[in-house]
């Protein structure tokens, strides 16, 4: 079963606050209001697919300071900011914190609705991702430091006789170590082997 998506909109304005949120209520989707990034930051409890509805100019920290520290904290939500000093620099800054779109208010309810339906779309796709990530890194780290340094050079592209000499033990510990990894992270190839590693890494 999918997890519940969230909407965290943050304006500290209370009329333009209250106009997304009274939009996400009418998308049948969980709204989440604050007046400030501190606010969210003090009550955000990572649920995830979300959204982040976000004006760039609020009171102490702002919209874009505010993307930066959810991800500090390991929280890359896909985001809509919505601004009325829409720049270059802004907008730069904004997608390379995770912004979906930058739409310049006052905007239309169907502009916001779009913007705020594709930046969900986009966090369940990162969202499962990071999940399929922590499941690898589980696994890998059910490893023995032995089966770590054998996968490492089957990664690397070494065949057994060659891990083998590196290691300085003999070929049938390294099958049986070369099958312990398979097993454990539960690839079928080399290849799905060297996928997961890569996938870890992101």
């Amino acid at each position: 079963m999918s997890a519940p998506e969230v909407v965290l909109i943050v304006d500290d304005d209370n009329a333009s606050r209250e106009a997304v949120t009274s939009l996400v209520s009418e998308m049948n989707l969980e709204a989440r209001a604050y007046e400030s990034a501190e606010a969210l930051l003090a009550a955000y409890d990572g649920a995830r697919p979300a959204c982040l509805v976000t004006d760039v100019r609020l009171l102490r920290m702002s919209g874009l300071e505010l993307q930066e520290e959810l991800i500090r904290r390991g929280h890359r939500i896909a985001t809509v900011v919505l601004t009325a000093y829409a720049d270059t620099p802004v907008t730069v800054r904004a997608i390379k914190n995770g912004a979906v779109t930058l739409i310049e208010k006052p905007c239309k309810d169907l502009e916001l609705w779009d913007a705020i339906r594709e930046a969900l779309a986009v966090d369940r796709a990162n969202y499962q991702a990071d999940l399929a990530r922590l499941a690898t890194h589980k696994k890998l780290a059910s490893l023995t430091p032995a089966e770590r340094e054998v996968l490492d050079l089957i990664v690397a592209g070494d065949a057994n006789k060659t891990i083998a000499h590196k290691l300085d033990i003999s070929i049938r510990t390294v099958e049986v170590r070369r099958q312990a990894v398979f097993t454990k992270l539960g690839a079928d190839s080399v290849a799905e082997l060297v996928r997961l590693v890569l996938e870890a890494k992101v």
